[in-house]
């Protein structure tokens, strides 16, 4: 098999990302992959179309297609194979798969496309190999870092010690000046520590040209001035006054500041103290750039029994809205869902219910007031709704757990099946485990495995579950337990799509003119899902 290139391209034949394999011109590329959609017909996927040169075997995912340009020699069983590897691949390292996400990740799909496919051929590679291989995690990288931040820590307790060093001389220096040392120095004649102690011995009274100083003024250190100058009893304002601006102070001073700027100069790595917050913030999600975005978002609770059967369904799902500038805030809401009877609808206190009931709009009661700008977080919630059933139909993964022990072992084989309803995303299955010194033996298992051994847990990965693989199992084998051990097992995953089917049609503005722009984000998310 040799594939020609991997490529991603609009459903109107837009080269978004293209690895090319072997010696090929950009002219010829683009050329192929312009002349794709007109080849292939509708209603089609996971298929392939041939011209007199090349094959083109092709995958849509929503909207875009994942392409491979193979020539007609090569194996098509190997190509399919390739071809659903890397559509594995792709959501890994681009978390949405329109356009503009695409074209951001576009170099780290083009690794990836590397560790899959070598000089046209496909490497014997995991999903989870390829996400290691292109994060190139090193140990003598982080050793270095470590040695790196050692020397920085070093280097930057001898510099609070410098600073703290010129700190000192500085106040030193200050109280000198300040007890008279200046004044002292520029006068020409200096008394004697002998006639100074015959003085105050007298009365405390000083005549005038007796003047206390040392030879070089830094041995001795005085706040006594010069008393012929002042009335008989008056205290000296140089003793009795506290000196000024010489308390203690906290945090940083100029001198160590300036000390800090120069070493910087000097080319020197500085890494400055971070205080804590006290209230430490949670990491923000990204800010929509749109003027007027729009989240959908349902959270599933559900347990279901070991046995079979559903002991809760609970799904609630909620609408959000966040508007950039205030001046798109005049805006009404229209949406569409299914009319589902098990959905029990909530507006927010300030929209109209009327308008809501009879037209589906979602608008506020005083068409003067607009919706708020500037919301945190996914934004003003305008509407809820809520959604119960003791139908086990409704559930999108039914997990059978099934252990057995025989001998000095445990065998547990456990299988999912998933509904036709969604195409789910990051699948985990977390099946507790007991104690182990070693990670359990996995006989056979449709994705990936990995043991936390701090948790006691075995997780089961699957990355998408769509039309390919409704089904899967896993066996593995542990010591002897008791199999009320392996339960309750936990399950999380995540959907583009939800129960309420709940979109936004269109944005309506109030003011005339053309409505703003805006975006819809929709999921369903797992809150708690649960085998007991």
């Amino acid at each position: 098999m040799v594939v020609l290139a991997a490529s991603i391209t609009s459903k109107s034949g837009k080269a978004l990302v293209s690895r090319q394999f072997v010696d090929m011109s950009r002219i010829r590329i683009e050329g192929l992959l312009a002349a794709f959609p007109k080849l292939i017909g509708s209603g089609k996927q996971h298929t392939y179309v041939e011209t007199e040169n090349v094959r083109y075997v092709y995958q849509p995912m929503e909207g875009i297609y994942l392409l491979l340009v193979t020539n007609k020699q090569s194996n098509i069983l190997e190509d399919l194979d390739t071809l659903r590897l890397l559509s594995k691949v792709v959501p890994e390292f681009s978390a949405s798969l329109d356009e503009e996400i695409i074209c951001k990740h576009a170099f780290e799909l083009i690794f990836a496309f590397d560790e899959v496919i070598s000089l046209g051929h496909k490497e014997n590679v995991t999903v989870a190999q390829v996400r290691q291989y292109c994060e190139m995690e090193s140990h003598e990288e982080r050793l270095h870092k470590l040695v790196l931040q050692s020397k920085i820590n070093d280097t930057k307790d001898v510099m609070k010690r410098k600073a703290n060093e010129i700190d000192k001389s500085k106040i030193e220096r200050g109280k000198l000046e300040k007890g008279g040392y200046s004044s002292l120095q520029s006068m020409s004649s200096m008394g004697s520590i002998g006639r100074m102690d015959a003085s105050l011995s007298n009365d405390m009274g000083i005549s005038s040209g007796n003047t206390f100083g040392g030879g070089s003024g830094f041995g001795i250190t005085s706040e006594v001035d010069n008393f012929s100058s002042k009335p008989k009893g008056r205290p000296s304002a140089a003793v009795g006054a506290p000196t000024k601006g010489m308390g203690m102070k906290l945090g940083k001073s100029q001198r160590t500041n300036q000390f800090l700027e120069s070493l910087k100069a000097e080319g020197e790595m500085i890494v400055e103290d971070v205080r804590p917050s006290a209230n430490p913030s949670k990491a923000a999600a990204p800010p929509p750039t749109d003027p007027v975005t729009l989240t959908v978002e349902e959270k599933l609770n559900v347990t279901l029994k070991r046995d079979g059967g559903l002991s809760n369904f609970d799904v609630q799902g909620t609408l959000s809205l966040q508007i950039l500038n205030q001046d798109d805030g005049f805006i009404q809401v229209q949406i569409e869902s299914v009319g589902n009877p098990e959905i029990k609808f909530k507006t927010h206190p300030n929209i109209n219910k009327e308008l809501f009931s009879n037209e589906n709009i979602l608008g506020s009661k005083d068409p003067n007031r607009p919706f708020p700008a500037g919301q945190s977080g996914d934004g003003l919630g305008l509407l809820k709704w809520r959604m119960q059933s003791k139908d086990e139909s409704a559930v999108p993964l039914t997990i059978n757990c099934w252990p057995s022990v025989s001998g000095n072992e445990t065998y547990v084989s456990i299988e999912y099946e998933a509904s036709s309803m969604f195409d789910l995303q990051n699948v985990v299955i977390s099946v507790p485990l007991p104690a182990l010194r070693e990670a359990p033996n996995v006989r056979q298992i449709d994705g990936e495995w990995r043991f936390d051994s701090r948790n006691s847990t075995l997780e089961w990965s699957i990355l998408l579950i769509d039309n390919s693989n409704r089904s899967g199992s896993m066996e593995f084998v542990v010591p002897p337990a008791d199999t009320s051990v392996f339960f309750p097992i936990s399950v999380g995953f995540s959907a583009t799509s939800t129960f309420s089917n709940m979109k936004v049609a269109n944005i309506v503005p109030l003011k005339g003119g053309a409505a703003p722009k805006f975006s819809q984000r929709i999921q369903l998310v797992t809150e708690s899902y649960q085998v007991v």
